[in-house]
């Protein structure tokens, strides 16, 4: 694999460090969390449950190792000072300055450890006026225009079903920096510290659009809600509703796509006016609506099989899990956990170098002493700090 023998410190909670960290686990590298004794990461409590597990903390935690020390204690701090020698990148994902104020944030760490790529993963970044404003997903998509630019024009925001800030502008862009620094490293020998806000991470997804009004000027105009090219202005490019209830995703944005879409429901009269975005789009739009409602999901998908228009349906549910090209890439992989003794599948990360390893997730500290004792710690240091 291509990341093994990079070691990773992993101090982060929930979802956009785990999922960071558990991607540098599928490829390789050797990921140990640091958790607190009383719970660990909150992950670990919140349903859906297996067994007496979360199945969330199942699913961002495999090829994993845990170690309990509570950082509250100055042994434990101290402890950490000298295990973060035996490691290449740290990742937190505390409120900025909270582990200044243990005496393990950047500023010590990198003295003592010059090497170190420290990653701090937090919402707003580790500099300006609300740096240590509370906020989630929601939140940060917000306070990006990212939520504001999804829905329909006359609606409200559509909120979206998954966590774009966490994954999208938390943990790939944390990754993206790792990377970069370690690559950095290789040529001047220092780490550095990779400082990701999620915020900013979220407003990447509307670089496209504004980024193209910050070029305007004064010759554009703001973005508007379900008015553009690609949030649903144009009827070639948007989602419609089918006879029993489902939906078909219309992206048929060139031409030579939108006029055989046009042909294939039998109005290549509707064209032309696919591309307006005023009235004539919203009556083609409309006409669009009632052919598309007038039959069933089914109806259409074979109607568009066999043919490249950029048609396909909006799978719900369990359905993704039966998705040919997804099956056929291997994303869903059956191991067995035998440490639960039982059968799981695993939903692989995107990146494919290699038969995915399937370590099961830890134990709360189940590889304390085995950590400790890796980074030259005795067995009565070890018991002192695990007890």
């Amino acid at each position: 694999m291509p990341l093994v023998g990079l070691r990773v410190l992993d101090l982060s909670r929930l979802l956009p460090g785990p999922y960071a960290s558990l991607v540098l686990a599928d490829l390789g590298a050797t990921v140990d969390k640091v958790e607190d004794p009383q719970g660990g990461d909150y992950l670990r409590q919140m349903p859906p449950h297996l067994g007496d597990e979360s199945a969330l903390f199942y699913a961002l935690n495999r090829n994993k190792r845990s170690l309990s020390l509570d950082l509250r204690r100055p042994e434990a701090q101290a402890a950490l000072r000298r295990l973060v020698r035996s490691y290449d990148v740290l990742i937190e994902s505390f409120r900025p300055g909270v582990m200044d104020k243990l005496g393990i944030g950047w500023e010590a760490l990198s003295k003592e450890h010059p090497r170190l790529i420290y990653c701090a993963i937090s919402g707003y970044g580790q500099t300006g006026p609300d740096r240590l404003r509370a906020g989630h997903d929601l939140n940060y998509i917000a306070r990006a225009g990212v939520l504001g630019y999804g829905g329909p024009a006359d609606g409200p925001p559509a909120m979206p079903g998954v966590q774009i800030a966490d994954i999208g502008g938390g943990s790939l862009f944390a990754l993206v920096g790792i990377l970069a620094a370690l690559h950095e490293r290789q040529r001047t020998g220092k780490g550095r510290l990779v400082d990701i806000s999620m915020t900013e991470g979220a407003l990447a997804f509307l670089h496209l659009h504004l980024g193209a009004r910050l070029a305007l000027g004064s010759d554009g105009s703001p973005l508007r809600r379900g008015a553009e090219t690609l949030n649903g202005g144009l009827p070639c490019y948007g989602v419609y509703r089918t006879r029993d209830g489902r939906y078909l995703s219309v992206a048929s944005l060139e031409p030579k796509f939108f006029q055989g879409f046009c042909e294939a429901i039998g109005r290549p009269d509707l064209v032309v006016d696919g591309y307006d975005p005023g009235e004539k789009g919203l009556r083609a739009r409309a006409e669009i609506e009632a052919i598309i409602g007038a039959q069933t999901l089914e109806h259409w998908l074979s109607v568009f099989r066999d043919v490249d228009l950029c048609v396909e349906p909006v799978l719900e549910g369990d359905e993704v899990l039966r998705d040919p090209q997804l099956e056929a890439r291997g994303m869903f992989v059956r191991a067995v956990d035998p440490q639960r003794d039982r059968e799981v599948t695993h939903l692989r990360t995107p990146l494919h170098f290699g038969e995915l390893p399937t370590a099961p997730p830890p134990a709360l500290g189940q590889h304390g002493r085995e950590i400790l004792s890796e980074a030259g710690f005795s067995d009565a240091e070890i018991s002192a700090l695990l007890g």
